[in-house]
């Protein structure tokens, strides 16, 4: 089965291949002999009821700095793709959900990964909250007297940004911590939406998993070490990849999530846990495949584009 295939991404150019989990589904389908078109977000138009965009060919190579060839753009229908890959990172802001809006309007004739209406409607950090029991005590407020009595009922605590990613503005707040003032001043100009407010897991030390689920079911794992002197364990922060396997506890986070992301049709996900608490489950971007089979884990990947083949047979 031969596919035609659309990526809508950030600008290629700019992407580290040796970890790029979307140059990683861009490998494996040429290897399959699918066809390659790309394009960036902001070039995607909606005129009366054709989504339309100016979409390039695409070739891939597993090479640094010299990773891709693009060919003239040409104006495309893109309910004529097969499939479009929804794989622009966040920050998940009213321009990345006007796409969902417009790329819902060509799905599922197009196969769009993941489902446009679902990564929506499911942002990493609220969706979470439908599974309160795997996860550790957790806020989504901006209220300073709701804040305070978290903060009271568990000590040590993770402040984070609701729509965050990256790891970045993620901050530990102690007990009597004479910055909190600061910081909550900060978020407060800062952020118009709600925060994310976390007990903080000190076994964070020795690992954030990330959790891959293809069609809700488990395919791969990596271990994300957070450096020394960092609390954070996003690779882009520091972090160092590490082999792993899936305790119990994890198995059965998989277990319990897997039905709800199928229902959504959300066929590649990332879920991040930490000691056992299921913290994030990221549907817009998620990375980690190229480190999974890396560390001799499985091809993701092909994992992935089977699941797919199989939805367009």
């Amino acid at each position: 089965m031969k596919l035609n295939v659309a990526v809508q991404m950030d600008p290629i150019a700019r992407i580290n291949v040796r970890g790029d989990s979307t140059f990683a589904l861009l490998l494996e389908a040429q290897r399959r002999g699918h066809t390659l078109s790309y394009y960036t977000p902001d070039k995607l138009s909606l005129r009366s009821k054709d989504v339309v965009a100016p979409v390039q060919p695409l070739t891939v190579r597993d090479q640094d700095n010299d990773h891709f060839t693009l060919g003239d753009a040409t104006r495309t229908h893109m309910e004529s793709f097969d499939v479009v890959l929804l794989r622009q990172d966040p920050p998940f802001d009213l321009a990345y959900i006007t796409s969902t809006h417009l790329l819902e309007r060509i799905h599922p004739k197009t196969l769009v990964v993941n489902d446009p209406a679902s990564v929506r409607d499911a942002p990493e950090k609220l969706f979470v909250m439908d599974f309160p029991e795997l996860m550790p005590p957790t806020l989504i407020s901006r209220d300073l007297d709701e804040i305070n009595s978290f903060r009271a009922e568990h000590g040590a605590v993770v402040m984070k940004p609701l729509h965050g990613h990256g790891g970045a503005a993620v901050f530990r707040v102690m007990p009597q911590d004479m910055n909190f003032g600061s910081l909550f001043d900060m978020f407060s100009v800062t952020f118009r939406e709600p925060w994310v407010i976390q007990r903080f897991l000190p076994e964070v030390k020795q690992g954030d998993k990330r959790i891959i689920l293809v069609d809700g079911e488990f395919a791969g794992a990596i271990n994300r070490v957070p450096a020394a002197d960092d609390l954070r364990s996003n690779m882009v922060r520091g972090g160092a990849a590490r082999a792993t396997d899936l305790t119990p506890r994890e198995r059965e986070i998989c277990e319990r999530i897997g039905p709800s992301l199928r229902e959504r049709g959300l066929l590649f996900v990332g879920i991040d846990v930490i000691d056992g608490n299921l913290t994030e489950i990221n549907v817009t971007s998620p990375t980690g495949i190229r480190a999974i089979t890396a560390f001799g884990g499985p091809d993701v990947a092909a994992i992935i584009w089977d699941r797919i083949e199989a939805k367009r047979s």
